[in-house]
């Protein structure tokens, strides 16, 4: 009875499936795989930029230190309470990732953080963590102000 009870409390039928995925889940989800798509192209940029190869492996080896450090940061933050915000999420985010990716990269792999490419990684990185998340809070208020809010 009581696991029932709590089950049509979370919205979730007798299985523990919700019937229907609730509005608040996607967008974490969504934010979570854009934050990653946005690390993981901007390490294959610069893969590709100097002219490394874009294998699986190679890419693994210089994108691992910035999604470690992503992940720990969406911990950290609790991203998943305002998975859009771009000065709660996004810039905890950005700094987190940057600094200590950058960090890690240079004490657990074989790569450097010479300034042009800590300045290029702050920039890639600040302009998509929190430039997407601007993006949403524009298109939210231009929906909002013309009626049509999901």
């Amino acid at each position: 009875m009581g696991s029932r009870w709590l089950s049509k409390v979370r919205g979730m039928n007798e299985s523990g499936v919700s019937p229907n995925p609730s509005p608040a889940v996607v967008p974490v989800v969504i934010a979570a795989v854009l934050d990653v798509v946005f690390v993981v192209a901007f390490a294959a940029m610069g893969r590709v930029e100097h002219g490394g190869e874009i294998a699986l492996f190679a890419l693994w080896q210089a994108v691992w230190p910035f999604l470690l450090r992503l992940g720990m940061s969406w911990a950290a933050a609790r991203v998943w309470r305002a998975p859009a915000a771009p000065l709660r999420s996004g810039l905890v985010l950005w700094v987190g990732t940057v600094t200590i990716g950058m960090i890690t990269r240079v004490l657990f792999t074989e790569g450097g953080a010479a300034i042009p490419f800590v300045l290029v990684a702050a920039g890639v990185l600040g302009v998509t963590l929190i430039g997407w998340r601007l993006i949403a809070v524009l298109i939210r208020r231009i929906r909002s102000r013309s009626g049509t809010v999901e």
